[in-house]
């Protein structure tokens, strides 16, 4: 009998540890499921495609404030002063709704479980709309850390089909000082303190700025211009080889006839994060100031007057690291120099850039987009991931929808007359953009350079943006010869340089890069097809 029962037990025991598991594997395969899995961008509209001859550039545009109100979160005493909520420090707060947690805006960037304490400057949505030939687009900014894949899809999802949209883009600035969008600096991650009612406030903010800007629509000229920034004053390369994206991409659409503006398009690479790790004040950072400078302009002395109408911005190439946290920034008195995290530094490099775009823009090398025609083109790709990234999807913690090692992401190319743009869904390391991919010796996987040529040369507009974060955010985007995580390190160092561990592995970069080529392969055919017929 006692020989039975113990069978009864064990057999019991094994049951219920095999049910657990089932739960367990069923638990993750809903989560690596992920939102729309089967859904695939693959969209390539251009002049030839609709028959339609281009006629006059349209452009439309639309702003959102979408800056929380933080007394309708939790008020709180920092009684150590070090900027975020440690209660064995002291830290209180007052539970205003009875939840028993502490409802706070968690600022995303640097350290984990940082609460905003107040409010610097507003955080915008900014969308631009374009027209013509019969093909209709939107592009959105969005002052975040960043969004992944899936939210945008949403986005688009809830867009009425009557606005006749060909091709959405949507990207965050990567700004450090706004609320965490991601999930990935909350306070404690697992206890689920991810404000989603933020978010879901930021995806329908997106979506009411694109009807607007759509419904706006009006015919305009198109003037662009580059300028480039010597690194010095305004970023360092944090890493070896030192690679910048250093030209600063502007387009100024006006009035047909006249220099009454609609909207300014501006694109830079260089991290929004001048305030540092410290900071507890909501703000969009060196991109506030740039906007504000455009738009009207930038007080004596060596100040310029604004083009007034809306400036929309977008990161260039980020990757790198490209940052002023470690450079020091003069202002335009040429008597002052700002090097500490502050907000003065952070005022001095957004002007400094603005009043390099306004002269840029007033220059005789400003070119007059004759041409008008507008091309869109937009696919889905999958990404090959290693180490946590691809386990952290896997489970559904960050970026769901896992794909048997792979996730899904998207790469947009426009050609808007003269302006060509080319999306990036995380941060892409500026070699693979401008040349200068290298293969150290110590690097974990030498061989042949697989990102090849560089992008911009495949681009073929008078001025060539890129826009970082665009659609998604899968992290630093590496050539593979370059990556470097396994001692001997190259070039002479004892430890590894910054990078590896905020990315999804050593293919991502080169996949990008092959889907990019494809992508502007496309559209160069198509385009080609509307020249010859």
């Amino acid at each position: 009998m006692g020989f039975f029962r113990r069978h009864r037990i064990l057999g019991g025991i094994l049951g219920g540890l095999l049910g657990l598991v089932l739960v367990l594997v069923a638990f993750v395969a809903w989560r690596a499921k992920g939102p729309y899995r089967f859904y695939r961008l693959n969209v390539v509209k251009t002049a030839a495609t609709t028959g339609v001859q281009p006629g006059t550039l349209e452009i439309g545009v639309a702003t959102r404030d979408i800056t929380p109100d933080l007394s309708q979160y939790d008020p709180w005493v920092d009684a150590d002063g070090d900027n975020r909520f440690r209660p064995e420090k002291g830290d209180t707060y007052t539970d205003a709704n009875g939840n028993g947690r502490f409802d706070a805006v968690w600022l995303a960037g640097f350290n984990n479980n940082r609460p905003a304490q107040g409010v610097h400057d507003p955080l915008w949505v900014r969308a631009l709309a374009y027209r013509n030939n019969g093909v209709t687009g939107v592009m959105v900014a969005i002052d975040s850390i960043g969004i992944t894949n899936e939210r945008f899809i949403k986005v688009r999802k809830s867009l009425p089909d009557t606005l006749g949209l060909d091709l959405v883009t949507l990207a965050s600035t990567h700004v450090h000082e706004a609320p965490d969008t991601m999930g990935i600096w909350s306070y404690k991650i697992l206890r689920g303190y991810f404000d989603e009612a933020y978010l879901d406030r930021v995806l329908d903010a997106c979506g009411e700025a694109i009807v607007e800007a759509v419904s706006t629509l009006e015919p305009a000229d198109m003037t662009l211009a580059s300028a480039r920034i010597e690194p010095d004053g305004f970023m360092d390369d944090s890493r070896l080889p030192q690679v910048y994206d250093d030209q600063i991409c502007a387009a100024w659409f006006t009035r047909p006839g006249t220099r009454d503006t609609i909207a300014t398009l501006v694109s830079w690479g260089n991290h929004p994060e001048t305030l540092g790790g410290s900071n507890p004040l909501i703000t969009s950072d060196y991109p506030h100031f740039l906007r504000e400078g455009i738009e009207n302009g930038v007080d004596e002395p060596n100040g310029a007057p604004g083009l007034g109408g809306t400036c929309v911005f977008f990161s260039g190439n980020l990757g790198g690291l490209m940052t002023q946290l470690h450079t020091t920034v003069p202002h335009r008195d040429g008597q002052q120099t700002f090097e500490k995290a502050s907000f003065e530094k952070a005022q001095a490099l957004g002007e400094n850039a603005a009043l390099k775009v306004l002269e840029a823009l007033r220059s005789p090398d400003a070119v007059p987009s004759v041409n008008t025609e507008v091309a869109v083109a937009g696919r889905s790709f999958l990404v090959p991931l290693q180490g946590v990234f691809n386990w952290a999807i896997l489970a559904g913690v960050i970026h769901p929808g896992w794909y048997w090692g792979k996730s899904r992401t998207e790469v947009h190319a426009i050609q808007m007359g003269d302006l060509a743009i080319l999306t990036v869904p995380g941060e892409l390391y500026p070699e693979i953009a401008e040349g200068g991919v290298e293969c150290p010796d110590g690097a974990d996987y030498p061989g042949d350079i697989l990102e090849t040529p560089p992008l911009r040369e495949a681009m073929h507009g008078k001025v060539n943006m890129m826009f970082n974060l665009a659609n998604d955010e899968i992290g630093y985007m590496l050539p593979k010869t370059q990556w470097d995580s396994e001692a001997p390190f190259a070039y002479g160092r004892e430890k590894a340089q910054y990078g590896e561990e905020n990315s999804g592995g050593p293919l991502v970069g080169a996949t990008y890069h092959r889907a990019a080529l494809e992508l502007l392969r496309d559209l160069d055919g198509h385009a080609a097809l509307a020249v010859n017929r």
